[in-house]
């Protein structure tokens, strides 16, 4: 069994690939604490009790049925899992594909059973994961630490990270004064912080080359300038957490964080609307759901924009996208912004999940697309 803590878009992708009669997809909030997990645990055994009785009624092949039974039963025997939680857990079951998420993001409980899995609730965690990286960088120490929602601060080691600037260059102390006859004073020192920070850089290479979590730097001048001119930081954060960071525990550089990663998701947020805006002022996005639907089922949307919260009962229809709207929905299905969302990953569009008042034109969805149909 395969546990992964945080969706890619390629995850996403593909679980809502799957097509056949009883995909079960539960959700359910979680939390750090061993009580937590023995409570998200036993609704977890009562959630598969019901998609046992479900899939019957549907008269999935026994077969099937009862693989996804041993699948539950492994995920609820993994103690080691049940160790380490978040704020809610995905769990997707169909006799082929066993798969869990930890997530995040706080979840309502959910257990869905369908020709499909459910796939919008993990949207939110691709859309705005809040996780980062702490670089807390000062001339005397330097620490990297890992940030979550639900848990205290991780330090992280890094093989090969000096321990400081007199460590990186093989000094005693970073003073300014040698007796081998190098570059000495103010130069000397910029030129030694600049090999201080090309060593952390080295070190950081393996971990950050593979990831895409946001880097918060931590520091005071004349180490931010220095950092930022040593190298490509693709995912560095604009905004930095100023000050001496041996000032900070912790604790307090993951407070402050937080508070960056939500004006950096914010500002996303805004960039987003106006760039639809314009999109649909020029006619290459829409936002009349009839228009959308068509234009997912025949490939054409590039991004979508999607109300995390709400759900419109109806069908669309396989070949034309025409919308059949409904006033519940039917058992089984997940109306029709979910069907919308599958085609557009199906073509590969980046999707975002937001809350109503974000979405442009005040819709259930709104959409970019790659031409008009």
């Amino acid at each position: 069994m395969e546990y992964k803590d945080i969706p890619t878009q390629a995850d996403v992708e593909r679980i809502a690939g799957f097509r056949q009669p009883g995909c079960v997809s539960i959700y359910l909030p979680t939390g750090t604490t061993p009580a937590e997990a023995d409570r998200a645990r036993i609704e977890l055994k009562n959630h598969l009790a019901s998609a046992q009785r479900a899939l019957e009624k549907l008269e999935v092949p026994r077969q099937r049925v009862q693989t996804i039974q041993a699948e539950g039963e492994r995920i609820l025997e993994d103690r080691d899992f049940w160790r380490y939680q978040s704020r809610s857990l995905a769990v997707f079951l169909d006799g082929e594909l066993a798969e869990t998420f930890r997530l995040p993001n706080r979840l309502t409980t959910a257990c869905e059973i369908a020709d499909r899995f459910y796939v919008k609730p993990l949207l939110r965690a691709l859309t705005f994961p809040q996780t980062a990286l702490i670089l807390a960088l000062a001339g005397n120490s330097v620490r990297l630490l890992r940030i979550t929602p639900d848990r205290p601060p991780e330090r992280i080691d890094v093989p090969g990270m000096p321990k400081d600037a007199a460590d990186a260059v093989g000094l005693a102390s970073i003073s300014g004064r040698q007796a081998d006859g190098r570059i000495q004073g103010s130069e000397g020192h910029k030129v030694r912080m600049l090999e201080y920070v090309q060593a952390i850089e080295r070190a950081l290479h393996p971990l950050l080359a593979n990831s895409t979590e946001p880097l918060i730097l931590a520091a005071a001048e004349p180490l931010i300038g220095i950092f930022r001119g040593a190298g490509e930081h693709p995912h560095l954060v604009p905004e930095v957490i100023a000050g001496n960071p041996e000032d900070k525990t912790d604790e307090e550089l993951a407070a402050a964080a937080r508070a960056v990663l939500d004006r950096l998701y914010a500002s996303k947020v805004a960039a987003l609307r106006e760039t639809y805006e314009a999109r649909v002022a020029a006619g290459t996005a829409l936002v009349d759901l009839s228009d959308i639907a068509r234009a997912a089922t025949f490939g054409a949307v590039e991004s979508l924009i999607i109300d995390i919260d709400r759900r419109v009962p109806g069908t669309v229809d396989e070949e034309t996208g025409v919308i059949t709207f409904a006033d519940d929905d039917a058992p089984g299905e997940y109306g029709v912004v979910d069907e919308i969302l599958r085609r557009a990953l199906g073509s590969k569009a980046k999707v975002y999940a937001l809350h109503a008042e974000d979405v442009p034109g005040g819709g259930a969805a709104a959409a970019a697309i790659r031409f008009p149909v």
